[in-house]
């Protein structure tokens, strides 16, 4: 669902419900496109979230807790010195348009009375939150500064003269009452009349309304118009989240052309939290964590080569024994064997005398050409020893670079500087050069609670998991863990978990594994007390013995249901 006008339409009247007459207590900048608001307003306080992200530009209440950086941005501080403490006197809509202007009675440094806009212009890529002026309608200063060499229209950089976006020349399909001109198009022809002629359309809602001009035959094209556009008002909205496969769609009601699972919410800024939360995460995630991604994808890469490599050298190896066999046979029959011989061929003692083709070297005495079989054996016998150590330590680099993969591809935020720090320990990257050593903050495991109440815990990188299960774990607690599958580890702190808290406890391990998106993921349980730590293993590796092995189904909303249990 393209966050287009008419979305936006809907949500004007739920911000104004819960900002409007609002001060304005604190304004953070978690991200570098995002502004968060934080507001007292009808007694409570809420958290306005503004982003002008290329992907994800909105505006929305939320309730996810966002980490406030050390140093806050230019932008950040701006908004501080011009907006804490001032009043939001009203939010609007500019036309039908993904603009939104939020003015706001702030005191200048004289204390003089002044009025400020705050415009969010939802514009995909060209996203902005502009702070303006009223009085001199003069730019005070952008989130994302546009010189007039990027732009001829407009300049976006502080003191220039705000001028608006680009109106669109369409209709206002909330005051519209003519005729359709619909009748003779098909339905491709009629979603882009739709589009070009009422401003505000993004083309989900354009196809829904043809969609129900199709289905309700019997209704005139204007009817069904009208009645689709006051579904947009506030008492007839039904937040609705469509789950098709993996494909997720928001809409402020039912869209009845989207099909699939469907979820309802309370408020359009609930869907949203629902909706662009993971996706977000997942874009910030990837983007600070991306460097890693890389360097831990060619560590893997270069050791599954080694690894081909290695094991086609072993199996050279499997030529000892014939090599030392023809050595001796060759040893027992030197008085048969003449100097100057390329090939001899003599009963093989090992297999009933059967003939046995021996390749000599002519410039050498049958004792040196018998000696060089032992000394080619020797040298083999001893590869295979060698080779044998380096699989198995290359096989434990492999698998410890895909189980970062997996981390990585879970990680928050906070688990992305410990996975960097494990591989700086790890002598696989560059440790910080420092004058002084910041003491690091570790993240934290994640906790969730079963339906029973029992409390959960899961380690999302190595540091987490060998702290959880090898010191903070009681012997007795129960351990979960992905049979054979880079992922996380996790506890159950109790020490006789119920039948539902161990699946509950199987399905978070299945999740957050390389298999969760899998049918049917075993998982291993143990207790606590049968993990062992091999001396010199990799972080997070651990061997156990003594497990039932369950099957699950992982699940987005059963992972959801536990988390919800923990914050309620």
């Amino acid at each position: 669902m393209s966050f287009d006008g008419l979305f936006v339409h809907s949500l004007t009247h739920e911000l104004k419900n819960q900002c409007e007459g609002g001060r304005l207590s604190k304004i953070q900048q978690p991200f570098e496109n995002e502004i968060i608001i934080k507001i007292r307003a009808n007694r409570k306080n809420v958290s306005l979230l503004l982003s002008a992200h290329p992907q994800y530009a909105r505006a929305q209440l939320t309730t996810i807790p966002f980490d406030n950086p050390a140093n806050a941005p230019h932008f950040c501080m701006i908004l501080r010195k011009h907006l804490e403490g001032a009043i939001i006197e009203s939010i609007d809509q500019k036309e039908n348009d993904r603009q939104l202007v939020f003015t706001f009675k702030s005191r200048n440094e004289l204390g003089d009375t002044e009025l400020l806009s705050l415009v969010v212009e939802i514009m995909g890529r060209h996203s902005n939150i502009l702070l303006i002026n009223t009085s001199t309608n003069k730019l005070i200063d952008a989130i994302r500064h546009v010189p007039s060499s990027q732009n001829t229209y407009r300049t976006l950089l502080p003191g220039a003269q705000y001028v608006e976006a680009p109106n669109q020349d369409r209709e206002n399909p909330f005051t519209y009452d003519g005729k359709l001109e619909v009748d003779d198009l098909d339905t491709s022809d009629k979603i882009k009349w739709i589009q070009s002629t009422f401003q505000g359309f993004g083309k989900e809602a354009a196809t829904e309304l043809v969609y129900r001009m199709e289905d309700q035959t019997d209704d005139s094209p204007e009817a069904v118009f009208q009645d689709f556009m006051q579904s947009y008002t506030p008492d007839r909205l039904s937040p609705t989240l469509t789950r098709d496969g993996h494909k997720e769609f928001y809409t402020p009601f039912d869209f009845k052309h989207i099909k699939g699972e469907k979820f309802t919410f309370d408020s359009l800024s609930e869907l949203m939290d629902r909706y662009y939360q993971d996706k977000a995460e997942r874009d910030r995630v990837h983007q600070q964590a991306n460097d890693l991604t890389q360097l831990v994808k060619t560590f893997h890469q270069k050791n599954e080569k080694k690894l081909i490599k290695l094991k086609k050298e072993l199996k050279d190896t499997e030529k000892a024994d014939a090599i030392r066999v023809k050595g001796e046979v060759l040893t027992a029959y030197l008085h048969e064997v003449t100097k100057g011989d390329e090939h001899v061929e003599l009963p093989n003692f090992y297999e009933e005398d059967a003939p046995l083709s021996i390749e000599l070297n002519p410039q050498k005495t049958p004792a040196e050409n018998a000696q060089r079989y032992f000394s080619r054996y020797q040298k083999l016998k001893s590869a295979k020893i060698h080779l044998t150590k380096q699989i198995r330590s290359t096989q434990a680099e492999t698998d410890y670079f895909d189980t970062l993969l997996t981390q990585l591809s879970i990680a928050s935020l906070s688990d992305i500087e410990d996975i960097r720090e494990e591989l700086r320990d790890g002598h696989y990257l560059k440790k910080k050069k420092s004058a002084k050593k910041k003491k690091q903050t570790r993240s934290k495991p994640e906790s969730f609670t079963s339906s029973d109440g029992t409390s959960i815990l899961v380690g999302k990188n190595n540091t987490q998991n060998d702290e959880l299960t090898l010191k903070k774990a009681r012997k007795s607690y129960f351990w979960a863990h992905a049979k054979d599958i880079p992922g996380s580890h996790v506890i159950i702190e109790n020490d006789d978990p119920s039948e539902q808290t161990i699946e509950e406890a199987c399905i978070l391990a299945a999740y957050y594994s390389k298999f969760r998106l899998s049918s049917s993921v075993p998982v291993d349980v143990v207790q606590v007390k049968h993990i062992k730590k091999p001396n010199g293993a990799k972080p997070g590796y651990v061997i156990y013995e003594g497990q039932t092995t369950y099957f699950v189904t992982p699940s987005d909303d059963a992972v959801r249901a536990l988390k919800l249990n923990t914050t309620n």
